[in-house]
Formats: C-alpha cells, structure tokens, sequence
C-alpha cells in the first residue's frame, strides 16, 4: 500500500524543486518573478521553507513556463 503523506510534504518537494530549477538557470528570485509575472515577494514566501503558504497549479504553471520546463518536474523527489 502507497505511503499517505501530509500536505506539507507536497509542498515541500515544491519548494525545492522550484528553488533548485531557478538556480540552475542562473535566475534571481526578481528574474523569475518578472518572467512568471508575480511578485518577487510572493516568489520567495512560495519557495520558503518557513512560510507554508498553499499556491494554486495555475500559479505552478506560470513559474514552470517562465523556468521552460514541464509542471511534473516540480513533484519529482530529488
């Protein structure tokens, strides 16, 4: 039977992966902001691991489109 995780789990696999794919692309956090059209306030409580703020899949789109990669890589554990 599948492992049942909690909500902060999927959030933090998130986190992560979106904190580590702007890396990887050499982008600031106010790059990626201004390319998934947000504020870079809300990109930062969004990759913090102190803030659990939820944030929606359109909102997870955008940040994947700006980065040029597909949505699923953001729930991959690395």
């Amino acid at each position: 039977m599948a492992q049942i995780h909690n909500e902060d789990y999927y959030y933090d696999i998130v986190r992560r992966n979106i904190k580590n794919f702007r890396k990887e692309k050499g982008y600031t956090l106010q790059k990626l902001a201004e390319k998934a059209v947000m504020s870079m306030d809300y990109l930062a409580e969004i990759e913090s691991e102190k803030r659990k703020k939820s944030f929606s899949l359109a909102v997870l789109g955008r940040i994947a489109d700006a980065l040029e990669i597909d949505i699923i890589n953001f729930f991959k554990e690395k």
